[in-house]
């Protein structure tokens, strides 16, 4: 678990741990090549550095390199990822999220994706949640 689970990440932070995500691990060269529009390999160094002394990632050496992983599930980061925005933007409201998110992406959801969530909404009654 990253040593501060409410650390808000950077785009590129975000976009780092993406890459780490799909692939289970990669060197920083690895990193810059999977990137969208990279900054310097030293710039990707140092934001690895940077996501590691937050906890986010661990290396370890192979051979002259360091390969980089992610330290937690990416459904644990999501969850708190999740968590700082809903306390940091609606005061710890699940409602007001997803009312919020109802609101911008009504136009895009179709009935198959409300049948779905309610299913989720009916579980978690019936778990107790």
């Amino acid at each position: 678990m990253p040593k501060n689970t409410q650390v808000v990440l950077s785009r590129r932070e975000r976009q780092i741990l993406e890459i780490l995500y799909r692939r289970g691990k990669a060197s920083a060269a690895d990193v810059r090549a999977g990137m969208a529009d990279p900054p310097s390999y030293s710039a990707v160094r140092t934001l690895l550095g940077v996501l590691e002394e937050k906890g986010h990632v661990s290396h370890e050496a192979e051979g002259i390199k360091y390969v980089y992983s992610p330290t937690v599930p990416a459904g644990t980061a999501r969850r708190s990822a999740m968590r700082h925005l809903i306390d940091t933007y609606f005061g710890g409201s699940a409602e007001q999220t997803v009312a919020a998110l109802l609101d911008v992406s009504s136009t895009r959801l179709t009935p198959e994706d409300f049948d779905r969530m309610s299913a989720m909404i009916d579980k978690a009654k019936k778990e107790g949640r």
